[in-house]
């Protein structure tokens, strides 16, 4: 009896630390979308759906931690079977219970991703419209949608078929335990095709965290360390420059004094002069409510406390980047190749991150606190690439990511975008520390002979080992996540030359950061494309 109840207390106590992070998720998503979207173009179906999207995406992060503390709590320390997990059926019943977790919320991903948010999108631009039909409108936006449904369709398809067995001549034995290993996954049912389309959206969030994680993880700290310019400053700048455009108007305007008419060249100068005074009005405005905001004055207050966060971020920043070069190299050196997606077991070369994670993991909420932080991290410096560059198709921009200023349909692509972002971090996660999304904490016994005098025959001891690829299959148990994550070694192969690309755009983004001048205190709260009318929604 004691095993059935040691068995529950296991699992209660995992899953009761997964659903307190889940609620915690979910309030940090309500307060994210709402600091960012337009007051005065505020819709409901929108917000609703940028907050469960983005709450799906982190829910869905934060069911590693789980895995991993799963199959850790499996062993004792000794590296013998707790009495509940024992059995091998058990152990079965528990790994499939976290497989159908991830293929549950992956699922409700696709749906997001390819159906729901696409479908709120159009419907929100059908509405630009005066009095449409509510009925024609809900058609438009089907309409459109099919486009993403059938691009789902096609993935689906594509990962039914697709091969996953190891290219030709392939005969390294690392590589055949991988295989075995995929075929413990399974792919019946369905499994495969679902899979095979969430790898294709982790390949487009990697574009994703190359273009914004990669720049706001230099971005976010410099501009904390750097602070923003004086307010004092920026008014009196303002006010000079107020002066000298209207001295430039007065100059075209008197040339039209005795009634000859302005040429064209003079009457375009004179509308963009006028253009350009009006902005300069706006941003004085600004500058004014932001001398008197108190936000503000605590935050000068702050201003050290700002700068160790940016020190802390920064150092943050440049761990992950050695971690995930290390990481690299040893994929580069250890791995089988490029046909195997450059998969290792354990680690080769020293993993700072990696033996963090180890040390934490056997206090559990520890490890899961950590692995949170990082995913948070993700968020919050991919959110600063965002808003700093604003959502890009190719060269043309889209939108632009202001507090209490972004349009509806921009709060979908943020979404949208961010939820593609964590997608990609659970490969970043393994990338920075590949052990530990292994295998845990995991151990195992190896009966190594003692040398004795011959008359007493043979004899062996046993040893507490790490668990690694040299461990026999059924002393430790590989995580979900990690199966997950490799099932198809052409993604693998590319997510790791993605990781190149990351530590290269890293490094432009944080030479950019550190030949950019200090931010203004009303930074993007002024556009030569606003309008006067959306000011009221800052100034109010």
């Amino acid at each position: 009896m004691a095993t059935p109840v040691a068995l529950l207390s296991e699992s209660v106590l995992g899953w009761s630390i997964f659903t307190i992070v889940l609620l915690v998720i979910v309030a940090f998503c309500w307060v994210y979308i709402r600091k960012y979207q337009s007051r005065q173009e505020s819709e409901v179906i929108s917000t609703i759906t940028a907050i469960c999207a983005l709450a799906i995406a982190l829910i869905t992060s934060a069911l590693l931690p789980v895995d991993i503390f799963l199959v850790s709590f499996m062993k004792y320390p000794n590296g013998t079977y707790k009495e509940w997990a024992a059995n091998n059926e058990t152990r079965q019943q528990i790994e499939a219970t976290v497989l159908y977790g991830y293929y549950t919320l992956y699922s409700i991903i696709l749906f997001c991703v390819f159906l729901w948010i696409p479908f709120v999108y159009f419907y929100y631009e059908e509405k630009d419209e005066d009095n449409i039909n509510k009925c024609l409108q809900v058609k438009n936006a089907l309409k459109y949608t099919i486009g993403f449904v059938i691009v789902c369709s096609a993935l689906l398809l594509i990962g039914t078929f697709v091969p996953l067995e190891s290219p030709p001549n392939q005969n390294s034995t690392q590589w055949e335990k991988v295989q075995y290993l995929f075929e413990e996954l399974g792919s019946s049912h369905g499994l495969a095709a679902l899979s095979f389309s969430i790898s294709s959206l982790t390949l487009i969030g990697m574009l994703a965290v190359i273009t914004y994680t990669a720049y706001g993880m230099s971005v976010l700290p410099l501009n904390l360390i750097k602070g923003t310019r004086s307010v004092l400053y920026e008014r009196l700048e303002n006010t000079e420059d107020m002066e000298d455009v209207e001295h430039q108007i007065d100059k075209l305007k008197a040339k039209c004094a005795d009634g000859r008419p302005l040429s064209m060249r003079d009457r375009r100068n004179l509308e963009d002069l006028e253009a350009k005074l009006q902005m300069l009005h706006r941003r004085g405005r600004h500058l004014e409510i932001a001398e008197r905001n108190c936000c503000n004055k605590v935050g000068s207050a702050l201003r050290p406390m700002k700068i160790l966060l940016g020190v802390f971020f920064i150092l943050v920043a440049l761990l992950f980047f050695v971690t995930l070069f290390i990481s690299n190299l040893d994929k580069a050196l250890h791995s089988a190749g490029i046909s195997t997606g450059f998969i290792i077991f354990g680690t080769n070369l020293t993993n700072p991150l990696n033996e963090l994670l180890l040390a934490l993991q056997p206090v559990f909420p520890l490890d899961y606190v950590l692995i949170t932080t990082i995913t948070m991290y993700f968020v919050f410096t991919s959110m600063a690439g965002i808003r700093n560059m604003g959502i890009w198709f190719f060269w043309i921009r889209l939108y632009k990511i202001r507090p209490q200023r972004t349009r509806p349909q921009a709060l979908l692509f943020l979404c949208m975008i961010l939820l593609l972002i964590v997608l990609h971090t659970s490969y970043m996660i393994y990338s920075l520390a590949p052990q530990y999304v292994m295998y845990g904490s995991q151990k195992y016994l190896l009966q190594t002979p003692v040398p004795t005098n011959s008359s007493q025959g043979n004899h062996s001891a046993a040893i507490t080992k790490i668990c690694d690829a040299d461990a026999p299959e059924d002393q430790c148990t590989v995580t979900r996540s990690y199966l997950f994550l490799h099932k198809f070694w052409f993604f693998s192969t590319i997510y790791y030359f993605g990781n190149w690309a990351f530590l290269l755009v890293f490094l432009i983004g944080l030479v950019v950061s550190c030949c950019k001048g200090k931010k203004s205190v009303i930074e993007g709260a002024v556009d030569a494309d606003d309008s006067d009318l959306s000011d009221d929604e800052y100034v109010h």
